[in-house]
């Protein structure tokens, strides 16, 4: 079996790179990511939303990422955010002011998919209750409205990035798809005039593209990409631990479905995993027993933060 370093070195001669989980999550994909960013020209997420969180240090500063690709940081690397990808606008309008404050110019390297779905508050909304209602057979989510955003797309009734740019047609569509989902637009009255705002700036930026033809086309031009996968293996939606995993394909073919990408252009895949296991949210796992103090994941959990 290669080493990782091994692995990283493969990963540095690549023209495309994936990195994905292969557990639960949190197994330091961004901290990698970081490193090989520093050597490609794209670094492009593929799936999932802000309920990912990749946590990056540099020197004595730490940035935790849950929208941004974990690119951001390298000053020469163009950051693609898929259109596997779910956006919620206020939640990567906030990574930016924390980017403006470390003074990280990001404005020229910064690319949304137009075919990247939104996510509003009422998918938000609809995710808590759905949550509260399932009570202790709940999944765990993060709240953050990442199923029912991916449950909108799936009904096509959902809002795409691209959506932003005639604003009159986006509210019509708007007003329709908060009507569908049972709730009344007078319930959501601010939310409106805070993605005006947002979509103000990201258009005056042009941070919206067809990251599909941008991807062909740096690869067509001999340009190298670094494919950035959210939460894990264990988490996807067709192979992990149903009906306890996220919304989205967060295995190898997430790289294609979330990137456009085919697949005989991915050379090297990076799996990272970690020495022990944790998981976010509900169902099964291997290591716990709960109530029995003497569980092996108990033992780990002793020996890891005592």
């Amino acid at each position: 079996m290669k080493s990782i370093t091994n692995y990283c070195k493969t990963g540095l001669k690549s023209r495309l790179c994936a990195i994905v989980g292969t557990q639960w999550g949190d197994e330091g994909k961004g901290k990698l990511t970081d490193i090989l960013a520093d050597k490609y020209d794209i670094c492009a997420r593929f799936n999932g939303g802000d309920n990912a969180g990749h946590t990056i240090v540099v020197g004595d500063k730490k940035f935790a990422f849950h929208l941004l690709p974990s690119g951001m940081l390298n000053e020469r690397c163009v950051n693609i955010i898929g259109n596997g990808v779910v956006v919620n606008l206020k939640s990567f309008k906030k990574e930016l002011v924390n980017l403006d404050k470390a003074n990280i110019d990001y404005k020229k390297r910064l690319i949304i998919s137009d075919r990247a779905h939104l996510i509003f508050q009422a998918h938000i909304d609809a995710d808590v209750s759905s949550e509260k209602g399932l009570k202790d057979k709940n999944i765990g989510t993060t709240k953050k409205g990442i199923g029912p955003t991916y449950s909108t797309k799936a009904r096509r009734t959902g809002l795409r990035v691209h959506d932003l740019i005639d604003w009159d047609l986006f509210v019509q569509k708007y007003n329709v798809l908060i009507e569908s989902m049972g709730r009344t637009v007078d319930e959501f009255k601010g939310e409106l005039d805070e993605l005006k705002s947002i979509r103000e700036f990201v258009l005056n930026n042009n941070m919206i593209g067809d990251t599909v033809q941008i991807l062909a086309d740096a690869y067509g031009n001999h340009k190298r990409i670094l494919a950035e996968g959210a939460n894990a293996t264990l988490l996807d939606i067709d192979f992990g631990t149903y009906p306890f995993v996220t919304s989205s394909a967060t295995s190898i073919g997430g790289v294609c479905t979330g990137l456009g990408i085919p697949p005989q252009r991915i050379e090297t895949i990076v799996g990272i995993a970690k020495a022990y296991t944790t998981r976010v949210g509900s169902g099964p796992f291997p290591t716990e027993f709960v109530g029995d103090e003497t569980a092996i994941g108990e033992d780990i959990r002793k020996r890891v933060f005592s």
